[in-house]
């Protein structure tokens, strides 16, 4: 049986060592598992001008080191709660589309606003002006997060 030669073990061997002290560094710098780390901060909801539904807007800021992913939020009870999306359908016109998850980036925010995503509540609650509104927000990889909405008139 023939022994292998020396280069040709030293060489996985070297490139072995070389990525275990890369990994090594880059853990002992921080870098590795630094978990999503989420900031919600206080929204608005639209107070609502129709029996269909309305809409709530927030901000979420993630100063972490990993992407999360909202997957759903919950409403007052007796309402639906569900993420949407305005989208152009054509002819000027635009509907409502669902949405199944939205991503917050590491180190990013995802921001609602009426042109992109919100929390579209139906049937929609009796608010008046700075009423407040309870939802929990449902991630991939952290805990929900309870968080208020204060009613606004819309274009405020």
């Amino acid at each position: 049986m023939k022994r292998p030669s020396v280069p040709s073990v030293a060489v996985p061997l070297l490139t072995c060592l070389v990525t275990l002290g890369t990994l090594t560094a880059w853990t002992a710098t921080g870098n590795a598992g630094r978990p999503a780390k989420l900031r919600v901060s206080e929204g608005r909801v639209l107070i609502p001008t129709g029996t269909e539904a309305t809409a709530a807007f927030l901000s979420l800021r993630n100063t972490g080191g990993a992407d999360d992913v909202l997957t759903g939020v919950t409403g007052p009870a007796g309402h639906r709660a569900m993420l949407s999306r305005t989208v152009d359908i054509g002819h000027n016109a635009r509907s409502m589309a669902m949405v199944r998850a939205a991503t917050i980036p590491a180190g990013g925010a995802l921001t609602m606003t009426p042109t992109t995503l919100d929390i579209m509540v139906s049937p929609p609650p009796r608010l008046a002006p700075g009423d407040r509104l309870t939802f929990t927000l449902h991630f991939r990889d952290s805990p929900p997060r309870t968080v208020e909405a204060r009613a606004v008139r819309p274009g405020r």
